[in-house]
């Protein structure tokens, strides 16, 4: 859930302006809370099976309905907690203040896997991704317990290892999809450790440990 930290001393040499500019613009494009928006965005409009048939009302509801259950009302409980002075910083630097705002997520995570899970049309492969992100959640807000895991770099291995099982599932055969999905989350982890506190072993225990949640989601 974090975004960028302010200039802290990490042992690493500072970038360029323009660099950390970009690392920023990331950091915030691919937010962890627009990863689930993202991908149901593909399922929708570029998956050739997965939502086949259903008109493009339906679609654009349902992507508005992910859009705000697991972007907009996260976004905006932690906006709250920040006003009413229950975390210092929406950017949520510390670990303390990582606790609650995670587990509030947790429940808005599962409660969308499970209204969509509820609903006979939705395919697995989109049910799953939404549980492999609440897993991720509560994955992160374990993790928080020992060390400041980066909740990029877990929406990152989770993005990346769907994209995966959809290549072997043979609704990406090229493999495109996958080949872009692992792009961004190498742009987007190594903007981490631009722009962030966050350690090497902290980005990687993300990723793992998001990927680890996307598979355990499909094997449930």
């Amino acid at each position: 859930m974090s975004m960028s930290t302010p200039a802290i001393a990490t042992g690493r040499p500072a970038q360029p302006a323009a660099v950390r500019m970009v690392a920023h613009l990331l950091s915030y494009v691919f937010h962890p809370l627009f990863i689930p928006t993202y991908v149901t965005a593909y399922l929708l409009y570029l998956d050739p099976y997965a939502f086949a048939g259903l008109s493009v009302k339906f679609k654009t509801f349902r992507w508005l309905s992910v859009l705000v259950n697991t972007a907009f009302i996260p976004a905006f409980s932690v906006f709250l907690m920040w006003r009413l002075k229950l975390v210092q910083s929406v950017f949520m630097r510390t670990q303390r203040e990582r606790v609650i705002p995670y587990a509030a997520t947790m429940i808005f995570y599962f409660w969308a896997w499970y209204v969509f899970h509820r609903q006979p049309d939705n395919p697995d492969a989109f049910t799953n991704f939404l549980l492999g992100a609440f897993l991720g959640v509560c994955a992160a807000w374990f993790l928080n317990i020992v060390t400041k895991v980066s909740m990029h770099g877990i929406a990152m291995g989770g993005l990346a290892l769907f994209f995966l099982l959809q290549a072997f599932s043979h609704h990406d055969m090229t493999g495109f999809y996958f080949s872009i999905a692992i792009f961004i989350a190498g742009l987007v982890c190594t903007s981490r450790l631009i722009v962030s506190d966050h350690t090497p072993a902290e980005v990687y225990l993300g990723f793992f440990a998001g990927a680890l949640c996307q598979a355990i989601a499909v094997w449930l």
